[in-house]
This record gives C-alpha cells, structure tokens and sequence, in this order.
C-alpha cells in the first residue's frame, strides 16, 4: 500500500530522513506502514510508531498541522505526489525520483514539453544573450523552461522565458519559501506569478546547503525532455546535469564556442562525447520531431480505445521514443488512460517502453 500525500509529508519530517533519505527508502518500495517501520532508522521508526498509536502524543501532529496552514495560506501553494494531477509523468522514468514536491506558483508550467537550460554562473555577455535567446525562442514554441534558479545562465534563460510570455520551472535546493540565491528575488517573486512555477523536494523552511544541489540537479533534468548546456568551463557544475541527463535518458544538447573561450571547453568536450551540437532551435526540435509534429498519418484525435493494436493512439508512434508527457500533450488524453492504453499495445506487441519513451514495434504480417 503507498503512503497518501499527507503519509508522504510525515515520511519527510521523520527525524533523521530528510529528502535525500525519504527518496532513497521509497526506492526499495516498501508497504505503508508496516514496510515503512522496518527499513527506517531507529529513531525515525519511534517517532512513526508513537503517531501512529498515539497520534495526540506524537510532536509530527504538530508539524504536519503547520505544513497544512502553510498549504492553506495560498492557492498557489501545493504538495505534489506520484498521484497527483499534476504529477510530471517523465520523473517516473528515472531512477530516484522525488517522492513529493513542494510547489509554489502556476501548475500550468508543468504542462509538457519542457527542456532544461543550465550553464555557468559566470557567463560572457554572448553566453546571457545565447541563454535569453534560446529561452525566448522556446517560449514563443510552447516550451517550458526548466532550471535551478542560479546565477548567469540559468536566471538569464528562466527570466528571459518568462518575460517572452512563456514558462518556467525554476527547481531549488532549498525550501520553496526560501529565496536562494538572494540576488535572484526578483526572478523568484516572478516565478510565483502565472506561467511561473517554484519546486522543492524539500519542506517549506529548509535553508539551502551545498549537499542539497546535486541532488536538485536530478529533478532538473528529469522533468525534461532534454537539456542544453549554454556555456560551461572544464570543470562546471553544468557538467554534472549533462551527466546526469544522459543517464536518464534525456538528450544532451551544447552550443559550441570559441576553442580560446575557457567558459566554451565544457561545451566543446560535451560535443566532442558526443551532445547534439545546437546552432539555432530547429536543431533542438530535429532531436525531440514528437513535440512539434505527430507521426506520419497519425490521427487527429486519438478518439475512443480500441483493442490494442485497433486503439488509434498507436498512430501517434513511431520508432522515435516518444515519452507519455509528449502523448498526453499531443492527444489530450488524460495521463492514467494514456498508460492504460500505452500497456494494452504492449501486450499485443505493437509498442515498447524504452528509456526515452514509447516506441512502435515493426509488425512483420501487418498486424499492428
């Protein structure tokens, strides 16, 4: 049995958990409670067994009470859970994902497709413009753009997004009520505005330390369908999210730079690995063809299931992985009819889960 969201939010506040802990313990899919009890620490297991038999007794009632009067204080204010509407379907593809997600601000910037922009905190003048250039490009084509609030790069592309009248997503390593970086207040007041969205693995309160970032990092880039490094030296923290990108799966784009730019080598090493080189926005589009064009003949509407390999939302894949964010956004279809449908074509041999998402299987008599 998996924990409700409130369950969640007591799992949190468990002394000696935290975020990081929470995700790694709910990795082992352990049964609310009973399952809960055992694989916790010591301490953590007391505390839960005392408010469980004695909820009265236990000092969590007292937490969770004031985690609901923060919740309640604002409209834009929201726990998320893997069962919640508004749930990003992509975090379920990687391997640590968050067990809940604090959130302040429009939910509508979650709405699919989303790309991650990261890069130096010590930017050029050409990295900010090639950073607001590319956010303003992918806000006019319906793109959320998703990012960690930091210096240089990152709040370049995040405002720039904002200010073209499109998303953003701005992941902290810190509280959602927390302003971190300080010179960034602006950019976090405007990210609590329509079309703007702040997200935290961690409580309300929790002030940001160095251990939390790394950690931010993966939910950055697991919520996109890609990531493009902008401008990063040898040694960037930028790395990392490509890194971590591709071992979710995720397309790694780089724009290229000067070979005597120190804040360009990042880049150049990324592509020299082997990240899509990206010299305008069609080069990023001709990597992700599922978010601006449905497969060839595919249908307008995916209209009413049929069985399986008769179902018409098979038109709308094709040997190009196609996450079920995408097929959600294209057919309108409610996420959990969606999967629903996605498992019938499985089992009849017409479509497969890889990591970059859905795919069509070949059909050697035509039967798909």
């Amino acid at each position: 049995m998996e924990p409700s969201a409130r369950e969640w939010r007591l799992l949190a506040r468990l002394p000696g958990v935290g975020a990081v802990g929470l995700a790694e313990l709910a990795a082992r899919g352990p049964a609310w409670p009973e399952g809960w009890l055992a694989v916790l620490p010591p301490p953590a297991a007391s505390a839960l067994r005392l408010w469980l038999d004695h909820p009265a007794r236990s000092p969590l009632s007292a937490v969770l009470e004031a985690d609901e009067a923060w919740l309640a204080a604002h409209p834009d204010r929201h726990l998320l859970s893997p069962g919640h509407a508004h749930w990003p379907a992509l975090l379920r593809q990687i391997p640590d994902p968050p067990p809940l997600l604090w959130a302040w601000g429009d939910l509508e910037a979650l709405t699919p497709p989303r790309l991650a922009m990261v890069g130096s905190r010590r930017p050029t003048r050409e990295g900010v413009g090639n950073a607001a250039g590319f956010a303003r490009a992918l806000a006019e084509r319906g793109w959320s753009v998703v990012s960690g609030m930091a210096l240089g790069i990152d709040g370049a592309a995040q405002q720039a997004a904002l200010e073209a009248g499109g998303r953003s997503v701005g992941v902290l390593g810190c509280g959602v009520d927390v302003v971190y970086p300080a010179r960034h207040r602006r950019l976090y007041q405007r990210l609590r505005e329509p079309g703007g969205l702040l997200l935290a693995e961690h409580p309300p309160g929790t002030p940001a330390r160095p251990a939390y970032f790394p950690r931010r990092n993966r939910i950055v880039t697991g919520l996109s369908l890609g990531v493009l490094v902008v401008e990063a030296a040898e040694r960037s923290g930028s790395l990392v999210s490509a890194r971590l990108a591709g071992e979710q799966g995720r397309e790694v784009f780089a724009l290229p730079g000067s070979i005597h730019n120190p804040q360009a080598r990042g880049c150049l090493g990324l592509i020299r690995d082997g990240a899509v080189l990206v010299r305008d926005l069609d080069d990023i589009l001709a990597e992700l063809p599922a978010w601006h064009a449905p497969a060839q003949g595919a249908p307008e509407s995916p209209g009413e299931a049929g069985p399986g390999k008769d179902d018409p939302l098979l038109g709308w894949l094709s040997d190009t992985p196609t996450p079920v964010d995408a097929l959600v956004s294209l057919t309108g279809l409610p996420v959990a009819d969606c999967q629903r449908r996605l498992l019938a074509l499985e089992l009849e041999g017409c479509a497969s889960a890889t990591a970059g998402g859905w795919v069509r299987l070949p059909s050697p008599r035509g039967a798909c």
